[in-house]
């Protein structure tokens, strides 16, 4: 058996630069996101007032909200405990006014693209 266990209570968190520029606001600590292809998970942590850069979805973005509220481009909010998917093609962005604690996966990109 091959496990793979991450103490994320310890473990630090790396600067956050996967939509481009660095946003010293977010952090992301990667589970098996592989930033080569793109595809994954990774816990995401938002600062208060941490706003996230516009993007395009090439596969599904999923995420379910461990700790405080995320507001999205179209106003909609989610709080501790809500799951969202974005289908592929999905254009968004995403603040928050609380700080939020994210589990974030995507997946399904289509082969070569990274």
């Amino acid at each position: 058996m091959e496990r793979k266990v991450i103490d994320t209570l310890r473990t630090p968190f790396l600067d956050y630069d996967l939509d481009g520029p660095l946003q010293t606001e977010m952090s992301y600590l990667p589970i098996s996101y592989e930033k080569a292809t793109g595809q994954g998970c990774y816990l995401m942590r938002m600062q208060p007032g941490a706003v996230t850069i516009a993007h395009d979805h090439d596969g599904y973005e999923e995420f379910l909200v461990l700790e405080g509220e995320l507001i999205d481009s179209d106003g909609a909010r989610f709080g501790t405990g809500a799951f969202v998917s974005f289908k592929p093609g999905t254009r968004h962005n995403s603040w928050t006014e609380t700080g939020c604690l994210l589990a974030v996966f995507e997946w399904g990109k289509p082969a070569g693209q990274g």
